[in-house]
């Protein structure tokens, strides 16, 4: 999938970096995995060169949220196959969530994965560890630990840390060692439905879960994170509700970041009609209200970036009953598309905006240096056809899973590679 190249000219194209305040058209010189040439006539004798005209260059993007599956199901995903996709999808480097079988809640389990990415080679494994052993929410996991072997965050993802007590110990060690929580927002005693709480459910007949239930969750613990004045991220917020906690936060002050998925900002609980499953996510997809709110809180800056919550699972798993299917979809191949469509070609924000919510915002979430495009700096970026349009087809995903709801949909906006660190080039100029 990657070859190596010493030296490569990208001529033509647009280079997107929000943190230079750069959007223009420029020539781009990679030479032994770094930049070494910005100019708009710039040539290099020798070098490979890539017609980028019409396209736009950025930089690689980054996933706060997506899950590998490795270890204990890796017949759903492993952590190549899942970094595979990640590339085609644009993503560069991303964090991988701890809720795996057995859960990252350890330093060799961080290690272990660390270790994965490192062997696969592709885009780079961030490993989120969990919160509390086992994700029990009992007792606290080894969170030293797991800092010194790579972890960049904590987080019981799929489990709320329901006992006040525990989340703020969490909170205080976390902050500690400047690490951010990332805080699966679901109020226990609310969180047995299958569907959104609302007319749809009850029509469908399937058991509802209230937005109440993410926005109580989210309200306790950012009263927490205030107390403690330690970082959380909300992870995917699906609903208005959470959107204004969030907004009336950051107004005090509270260190409190978000992210929003393509799913929830672009599909409603109508979309259950059918009883897919493929269209079963957790958080549910909310209704028109919330969609709405979620784009105004990704277009005013309420939410910080822009995540996948890549979620595998088998065939099998999902065509089983409604009730008794796995929560969520694949969405690192679909997800600038989606939201190149629904943020920047409806007017909400514009390119540079956009592109932000996918690199600035996430790295400077999890403590990472900003991916920038600049001279000296290792090439790491993407290249982007914005007017190709490309139907999604289940049979050419990357992912080892194929659980999307947008099969057959035609997206517009599409990664066609990039360069990774030392030179390793994937997409276009590489096949």
């Amino acid at each position: 999938m990657l070859m190596k190249i010493r030296r490569l000219l990208l001529k033509g194209g647009t280079v997107v970096d929000p943190a230079a305040g750069r959007n223009r058209r420029v020539n781009v010189l990679v030479e032994n995995g770094r930049v070494t040439g910005l100019a708009r006539n710039l040539s290099a004798r020798g070098a490979e060169v890539v017609d980028c005209r019409g396209r736009y260059i950025a930089p690689g993007f980054v996933d706060l949220h997506c899950h590998l599956r490795e270890p204990g199901a890796e017949d759903a995903e492993t952590v190549a196959s899942g970094t595979r996709a990640a590339l085609a999808g644009g993503f560069t480097r991303v964090c991988a969530m701890p809720n795996t079988d057995p859960p990252v809640d350890s330093e060799a389990m961080v290690r272990f994965l660390v270790g994965r990415g490192e062997s696969a080679g592709l885009a780079r494994v961030h490993p989120v560890g969990c919160c509390t052993r086992a994700r029990q929410g009992r007792e606290l996991a080894e969170i030293g630990g797991m800092v010194a072997a790579g972890a960049v965050a904590f987080s019981d993802d799929g489990n709320w840390v329901a006992d006040a007590r525990v989340m703020r110990s969490c909170l205080e060690y976390c902050k500690a060692f400047d690490k951010p929580v990332f805080a699966h927002c679901e109020m226990t005693g609310l969180d047995t439905g299958v569907a959104h709480e609302g007319p749809v459910s009850t029509r469908l007949g399937l058991a509802g879960k209230p937005d109440a239930g993410e926005a109580a969750a989210a309200a306790r613990d950012i009263l927490l994170a205030h107390l403690t004045g330690t970082r959380l991220h909300l992870c995917h917020v699906s609903c208005a509700a959470t959107v204004e906690l969030v907004r009336w936060a950051k107004g005090r002050g509270t260190a409190v970041t978000a992210e929003a998925c393509p799913h929830h900002f672009t599909l409603t609980d109508e979309a259950l009609a059918g009883y897919d499953t493929n269209f079963k996510v957790n958080p549910p997809l909310r209704g028109e209200a919330d969609r709405r709110a979620v784009l105004a809180g990704l277009a005013d800056g309420t939410i910080d970036a822009i995540a996948t919550d890549h979620a595998p699972h088998t065939r099998g798993a999902k065509e089983v009953e409604f009730d008794n299917a796995p929560a969520g979809m694949v969405g690192l191949e679909t997800a600038f598309s989606l939201g190149y469509e629904a943020l920047v070609l409806s007017g909400l924000m514009r390119l540079p905006q956009f592109i932000a919510r996918l690199t600035a915002a996430p790295a400077e979430v999890i403590g990472l240096p900003v991916p920038r495009i600049a001279v000296g700096a290792e090439a790491e970026l993407v290249v982007l056809d914005l007017r190709e349009k490309w139907t999604c087809d289940r049979d050419k995903l990357v992912s080892r899973s194929r659980n999307t709801p947008f099969a057959g949909r035609t997206l517009v906006g599409r990664v066609q590679g990039g360069i990774l660190p030392g030179g390793r080039m994937w997409g276009v100029g590489a096949d």
